[in-house]
């Protein structure tokens, strides 16, 4: 099967940041920094990956509670965006552009991998399963994974095949199926900003928390425990779909 057009560069640039915003706000990334300290044990001193940090939200805050955070992404803008912001906040971050299917350290250099924002499903699936054996890799022994995904089940039960978001006289359109063989959303994705109308497209890859936890087990780690939103049981409506895994 062939595989989708996957417009990246277009996906991730300025106009992500400018429409994610609002859903990106401080307050919500200090409620995200909560759960994460909570569900991944976080300490004072210990040594933690933000793998596809984006442009820094949850490196930053991480970092301001103690933790040693690097931060890995493969764009260059939030990189330089997360920085500004780490020097703005305070905050100790070391900040690397790299790919997550081939992470650039040793084995067990981490204590804690977190995976936020649905970051995980934008490649084929013998790549996925080469994020987490890299992610089991780089852990220390007893480390722990955090993936945060969307709840599939919940979507597929209310499922939109278009959303808008607004802001100012801009507008991002999503136009999105959902693909039953190869469990992936594809999406046409419309800007309007700015008088110019721009498209691309994109694939996120959708797991049962059934799935994902076999997927993480077969990678090498010992245990796997899914969450819904809030570290709350899993349930068809929960929003969103948190796992963890011991390494």
């Amino acid at each position: 099967m062939d595989e989708p057009p996957f417009d990246f560069e277009a996906v991730f640039d300025d106009d992500y940041l400018h429409f994610y915003e609002g859903r990106l706000s401080p307050d919500q990334s200090d409620e995200d920094a909560d759960l994460i300290w909570r569900l991944l044990g976080l300490e004072t001193g210990l040594e933690v990956l933000d793998l596809a940090c984006g442009h820094g939200r949850i490196a930053n805050r991480l970092a301001r509670r103690g933790c040693r955070v690097t931060g890995l992404d493969a764009t260059p803008l939030f990189l330089e965006r997360a920085r500004r912001d780490a020097e703005e906040l305070g905050a100790e971050v070391a900040y690397v552009e790299g790919d997550m299917r081939s992470l650039p350290w040793s084995e067990e250099t981490f204590d804690r991998v977190v995976n936020w924002f649905t970051s995980f499903g934008y490649f084929p699936d013998p790549d996925l399963r080469r994020v987490l054996a890299e992610a089991q890799r780089v852990l220390k022994p007893g480390g722990r994974l955090l993936i945060e995904n969307n709840n599939r089940d919940r979507i597929l039960c209310n499922l939109q095949p278009e959303g808008v978001t607004e802001r100012g006289d801009d507008f991002l359109i999503d136009r999105r199926e959902f693909d039953p063989a190869s469990s992936r959303f594809l999406n046409e994705r419309i800007v309007i900003r700015g008088g110019k109308v721009r498209r691309s497209r994109y694939f996120v890859r959708m797991f049962t928390p059934a799935e994902l936890r076999d997927w993480l087990l077969e990678a090498g780690f010992a245990a796997v425990e899914v969450y819904g939103e809030d570290a709350a049981p899993i349930g068809l409506e929960s929003r969103r779909m948190l796992t963890v895994a011991r390494r």
